[in-house]
């Protein structure tokens, strides 16, 4: 073995993941060519782990085999060992993760898999204990058992290697296209909403994730039906989801899922995306249907975000681990005791607090008790009942544990993720009209900008001490463009459309496939890559494909420039034939058709600077913000600005020196309006006209 590859090699690296593995006795690589010229010249397999650094089992299966050292030497003696982090690159999980499904296994982290020296796989998992336990066969005589027959039986080896690599290369190659039935979205929304809970919220079973993609679609649909049966199983899911332990009810933000069927125990790790689409969706949910439940959750959350995520340069960090000193949700649980001990008991806070909060001796995690509100009855819950004292005690309660060891942060610079929660940000602030979500927004995007700038003006997908990750993936630039797009609407500064256009050119140049339609996670030249993927399907975030879609509407309403929407379709029906079967997977892809295809934009025309707007700018644009219309695009322009020549509202003026409101469905405007109340109006016609139409279509395909 040479030396370079007889060490642990992580100590370099800038993913705090692989930063917690540098001084395992095993001898982790990075993912590069050499490592699996490597293996060839030894002929010995690559074990390939794959996790994350917020992650529970990530952790238990490091402390159980990692740091042994009898595991470390077989592994070391048997196989090159590569440690990577998801994260840092979700291009490789994928492909991964898949081939694990076609082996038939669930799929999860860590994610452990055995390679060729070709980067094909051959056999998977996810955590194995270090002796057999859990039904789970022990990893020592994993790494023994795959190591004999790799020496002694390479054909098996072989075939099953080629067997999986074919099938995730029939996969990637599959032609897509292919017409949607016009009545599929519909379809899909009935029956996926048919598997909510109507009793616990959120689909049947457990564990219960938030998939906010998924009830962002249902609530649209229901909004173009007018079906009010969909809306309120969607209200009530996150209501819980909200209620329960998913949501942190002392220092905000949610959690990544829950463990059981009511929301009550989550997985306690806090990951940026998802915080970031649970806050774009309960903003949609709220425009329908204000309340204090929500409006607080979102404030709450964005206090999270800028309390515990912000970075030092303003960009956000990726997650929060799980476990504290070795414990799973151990900074996040109480005993009655130490809430009596901060609350005092004089003047019963505490006492309000437990019974507000679900506060037992027996606990509900493991002899400790995670707060909640699943057991209040609606109207009776915390933003209703004694809310002043309440928050006061919740204040307590959180200077008391931000003394406590805090959990490990991911403080990578991460650019998907931080697009998702600018832009979730940049639509609060417009939607709640604060200044100071506003200035998050900002400072966050210029750092963002700043620091995953790549000399092609791109961005670099990760970054962490002034060091760049040398990837770019698809889904970097289409969330960067969203919300360059969020804050054109939020600021109307022009220069944020112009970054989105440029980000979108270098997503058409770099990642189309020509042949088939559809864009590619990676570029062509990205090493390593055993199959390019196109993807569709959500994982724990919207595909990229979904995601460019929603650039492209986005910057059609913006600018009107046909060339977006033409984009937009070849995009959509390269890759609908895979919606028949497989739309359960898909509805951040149907989300984004949907707004597509109702594009509306809504102008506001002041005769004065951007910078000087005044309150009918104001009262306008907070009309227009807060009104419930799927696919709506927001711009100010003011006596200093203009719209491009391809919009259909370019040339539009304010009447009579008034401020006025232009509302245009497509390439038309409807008539302008001067007041709030009016364009609230107009908005509520379109709402029925849309129903009203769709509706008649489905009646006219079911006949």
């Amino acid at each position: 073995m040479t030396q370079q590859f007889n060490q642990n090699r992580l100590a370099q690296a800038t993913s705090p993941y692989l930063q917690q593995h540098k001084d395992n006795p095993v001898h982790w690589q990075p993912w590069e060519a050499a490592v699996f010229e490597e293996a060839r010249r030894r002929n010995v397999p690559v074990l390939l782990s794959v996790g994350y650094a917020a992650c529970h089992w990530c952790h238990v299966m490091a402390h159980e085999s990692f740091e042994d050292d009898d595991v470390a030497a077989l592994m070391n003696a048997h196989y090159v060992c590569i440690k990577l982090d998801r994260e840092e690159r979700p291009d490789l999980d994928d492909i991964y993760m898949t081939a694990l499904s076609m082996m038939g296994e669930q799929g999860g982290w860590p994610l452990t898999m055995f390679l060729d020296a070709d980067a094909r796989p051959f056999w998977g998992g996810t955590y194995f204990p270090k002796n057999p336990q859990y039904g789970r066969p022990g990893f020592m005589q994993i790494l023994q058992e795959l190591s004999r027959l790799y020496t002694e039986e390479p054909e098996r080896i072989g075939k099953n290697a080629q067997t999986l690599a074919d099938g995730l290369s029939v996969r990637a190659k599959a032609d897509a296209r292919g017409d949607m039935p016009a009545d599929l979205p519909t379809r899909a929304a009935r029956s996926l909403s048919a598997h909510i809970d109507n009793e616990l919220g959120g689909l049947s079973g457990a564990p219960k994730f938030p998939q906010p993609f998924l009830y962002g679609f249902l609530a649209k649909q229901a909004q173009l039906l007018g079906d009010s049966a969909i809306s309120e199983a969607v209200h009530f899911s996150v209501e819980r989801m909200c209620a329960g332990g998913l949501y942190d009810h002392i220092g905000g933000g949610f959690a990544r899922y829950s463990v059981d069927a009511e929301w009550l125990v989550p997985h306690f790790e806090k990951m940026l995306y998802d915080n970031a689409l649970l806050l774009q969706l309960m903003c949609q949910l709220y425009r329908e249907r204000p309340s204090p439940l929500l409006a607080a959750r979102i404030a709450d959350t964005i206090g999270w975000v800028d309390a515990e995520m912000r970075l030092e340069n303003g960009a956000l960090a990726a997650s929060l681990d799980a476990d504290t000193e070795g414990e799973e949700g151990l900074f996040y649980v109480w005993t009655p005791d130490e809430i009596k001990h901060v609350l005092g008991g004089e003047d019963g806070l505490a006492t309000r607090f437990i019974d507000a909060y679900g506060i037992t001796e027996a606990g509900n995690f493991e002899g400790r008790n995670i707060p909640n509100r699943l057991h209040a009855k609606p109207e009776d819950n915390a933003e209703q009942r004694d809310e002043a004292a309440l928050a006061q005690a919740r204040a307590m309660l959180l200077a008391h544990r931000n003394q406590r060891t805090k959990p490990g942060r991911d403080d990578k610079t991460l650019a998907d993720w931080n697009g998702m929660a600018i832009a979730a940000i940049a639509e609060a602030a417009a939607l709640f009209d604060r200044d100071d979500w506003r200035t998050l927004a900002v400072t966050a995007f210029d750092a963002m900008r700043d620091t995953l700038a790549t000399p092609e003006g791109g961005l670099a997908h990760s970054a962490r001490d002034g060091q760049q990750l040398d990837l770019t993936l698809a889904s970097d630039l289409a969330f960067a463009s969203l919300a360059a797009c969020q804050l054109a609407e939020l600021t109307g500064a022009a220069d944020y459309i112009v970054a989105a256009e440029a980000w979108m050119a270098l997503v058409e140049a770099g990642y189309k496939d020509a042949q088939r339609g559809g864009y590619f996670a990676n570029r062509a030249d990205t090493e390593g890559v055993l199959v390019r993927n196109r993807p569709a399907q959500d994982n724990a975030a919207p595909s990229a494909n979904a995601a460019i879609l929603s650039a492209l509407s986005q910057l059609t309403r913006l600018t009107g420039k046909p060339a977006y929407q033409q984009r937009g379709q070849a995009l959509f029906a390269s890759l609908s034939g895979l919606l028949a079967n497989q739309y359960p997977s898909m509805t951040s892809l149907l989300q984004a058709k949907s707004d597509s295809d109702y594009p509306l934009s809504i102008i506001i025309a002041s005769p004065h600077p951007a910078d000087a707007e005044g309150d009918a700018a104001n009262a306008l644009r907070r009309a227009a913000a807060s009104h419930p219309i799927i696919g709506k695009s927001v711009l100010l322009v003011g006596s200093d600005a203009s719209l491009a020549s391809d919009h259909p509202a370019f040339g539009k003026q304010p009447i009579g020196g008034q401020t006025t409101a232009y509302v245009c469905p497509g390439q038309i405007c409807l008539n302008p309006v001067t007041t709030p109340d009016a364009l609230v109006a107009m908005l509520d016609d379109l709402v029925r006209e849309r129903q009203n139409s769709l509706n008649a279509e489905l009646s006219a395909h079911n006949t």
